[in-house]
C-alpha cells in the first residue's frame, strides 16, 4: 500500500482479509486515492493481520471512524513524515538500509512477486497500479535473472 492509503485507513476498512482502500492522506489533506486502479480491497498476509489485532487492542480509539494510525491528538491521522522520521528510519538505518524508502519497499514486493512467478496482474491489483505500470515501473528484473537468460541464449546458438 502506499503511505497515504495506509495512513488513511480507519477501523471500519479493516476486514478479516484485507484493507478496503476509498481515502487517502495526500499533503496532510484526506482525500481519495490516487488513481481509479488505487480503489481497492488489498488482500493483508495472515502475519500482518495478527499484528494488527495486537494493536487494535493497543488502540485507544478502534470505532468505525477512527483512524488506524491516529496522531497524538487522535482526531487526525498520523504524519506519513512524523512516523518515517521517528520509527521507521531509524531502524532502516541501523540496519543498513538508510536509503530505503516507501518507494523502494513497493518495488521490492513488486519485483519479489514476479521473482516468485506470481501473476502480474495480481500484484498490480494488490498494489493499486495498471498492468502496465506495475510491470514497466514497478517491477525490476535482478542481473541474476538476466544473466541466466542470456547465457540460455548463448548455450542455445552454439547448438545450432
Amino acid at each position: 500500500m502506499r503511505p497515504g492509503e495506509i495512513f488513511g485507513l480507519t477501523w471500519c476498512r479493516m476486514t478479516e482479509t484485507y484493507a478496503d482502500i476509498r481515502q487517502r492522506v495526500y499533503r496532510g489533506l484526506v482525500d481519495t486515492p490516487k488513481t481509479s486502479q488505487s480503489f481497492r480491497k488489498a488482500a493483508l498476509s495472515e502475519g500482518l493481520l495478527a499484528e494488527v489485532e495486537g494493536w487494535r487492542r493497543l488502540s485507544v480509539d478502534t470505532g468505525d471512524g477512527a483512524w488506524v494510525f491516529p496522531s497524538e491528538r487522535l482526531t487526525t491521522p498520523l504524519s506519513k513524515d512524523n512516523c518515517w522520521r521517528r520509527s521507521m528510519f531509524p531502524r532502516l538505518n541501523k540496519a543498513g538500509l538508510g536509503w530505503a524508502n516507501f518507494l523502494v519497499m513497493r518495488r521490492t514486493h513488486a519485483t519479489l512477486m514476479n521473482a516468485m512467478g506470481v501473476q502480474g496482474k495480481l500484484v498490480a491489483d494488490q498494489l493499486g497500479h495498471s498492468l502496465d505500470v506495475n510491470q514497466n515501473v514497478y517491477t525490476q528484473s535482478p542481473v541474476e535473472s538476466r544473466l541466466d537468460m542470456v547465457n540460455k541464449l548463448e548455450q542455445s546458438l552454439l547448438v545450432m
